[in-house]
């Protein structure tokens, strides 16, 4: 086998464990959405190198609130709780991401326009810039950005309180 060859059977072998991955994880949800009594349609997809999941509801996403919780707390658990749901019937750790109501999309937009902005003032100021203190998906999400702007960024500090630095 060449390596083109193996190294398209690689890939084709994790996307096909991602989508495993976010199969059980919908069966995992939908009987999560059954036992609240709450109406929402599952979505599965693979973005990079995770699976994908989100819960969203045709009507008014008000009762979908209640898994987002205040300031997504209560989707971070149901997150880690649909990962370990995931691993019990894999074996393996999950990365899956999970997004209810659009919480997390419309989260993902908000930080890009903060990097964004804290990219300018850097380029501008030449001093490094420190973010308030946020989750490792808002670091991410804040590295990512920065990244995509040709700068660099690191993470300084201990939970609850770790944060992004913006470097020139």
């Amino acid at each position: 086998m060449t390596d083109t060859t193996s190294t398209a059977a690689q890939g084709t072998d994790v996307l096909t464990r991602l989508e495993q991955e976010g199969e059980i994880a919908a069966d995992y949800l939908e009987g999560l959405l059954d036992i609240a009594d709450l109406d929402g349609d599952i979505d599965m997809d693979v973005e990079g190198d995770r699976a994908a999941v989100s819960i969203v509801t045709e009507g008014g996403s008000r009762e979908l609130q209640k898994l987002v919780g205040r300031d997504g707390e209560v989707l971070e658990a149901l997150q880690e709780l649909t990962r370990l749901a995931v691993h019990r019937e894999t074996g393996e750790r999950s990365r899956l991401m999970l997004d209810i109501a659009g919480h997390r999309a419309r989260k993902r937009e908000k930080l890009t326009a903060l990097a964004t902005k804290a990219v300018q003032q850097v380029q501008e100021s030449g001093e490094p810039m420190k973010l308030q203190p946020m989750t490792p998906f808002e670091r991410k999400v804040v590295h990512d950005a920065v990244a995509a702007a040709g700068l660099r960024s690191e993470s300084e500090g201990e939970e609850p309180r770790r944060r992004v630095v913006v470097l020139p």
